[in-house]
């Protein structure tokens, strides 16, 4: 049985991600065809991280350089198996969002309730730090789109327009942390 120890993740810790496998079979993802959105077929394997490594990288020690919050998964062994993280700069014109920068769980990791404790334990830091809802641009694959829905997870009800130009693909995504 996997033992697994959630932390949270400092400078030091960040270059663990390497070792992270981030790679997902697509066979299906959410795009817009004529207006409507539905799913289509893709049948792609992607091997590399979204945007590249050095992306998530960067973005990983800039939130924890910028009071932002990483936590992370890590096995027996001290090995990061999955992190997920929030930035703590509050927008929003009717609630006060945060956004949910990255969450990812190593290949042969996922689907063991991994990317949902992770979840649960930013949501209790944005709680704490009294924003209403977290705010998500969830990649478009069914299976990604389908964990944020389980979780309670639904369609914003206040777009962030810079959030959404940076790929308007993206699953536009938000949880209300009222109603834990």
């Amino acid at each position: 049985m996997l033992s697994v120890n959630y932390r949270t993740i400092l400078i030091d810790d960040c270059e663990q991600i390497n070792e992270m496998n981030p790679s997902q079979y697509i066979k299906r993802a959410w795009r817009e065809v004529d207006g409507i959105r539905q799913l289509v077929k893709i049948d792609y394997q992607d091997n590399d991280w979204p945007n590249g490594y050095d992306h998530h990288f960067k973005s990983l020690k800039e939130t924890i350089l910028n009071e932002g919050y990483a936590v992370g998964a890590f096995d027996e062994n001290n090995r990061l198996i999955g992190f997920a993280t929030i930035n703590h700069d509050f927008f929003g014109e009717n609630y006060k969002y945060v956004l949910l920068d990255q969450l990812f769980i190593t290949l042969e990791h996922r689907n063991k309730g991994i990317g949902k404790k992770l979840f649960s334990i930013v949501s209790e830091k944005a709680l704490k730090w009294k924003a209403d809802k977290i705010y998500i641009c969830a990649g478009s694959a069914e299976e990604t789109v389908a964990f944020y829905f389980a979780i309670g997870c639904i369609e914003v009800m206040e777009i962030n327009n810079k959030l959404y130009e940076n790929d308007p693909r993206d699953f536009q995504l938000e949880f209300s942390l009222k109603r834990r």
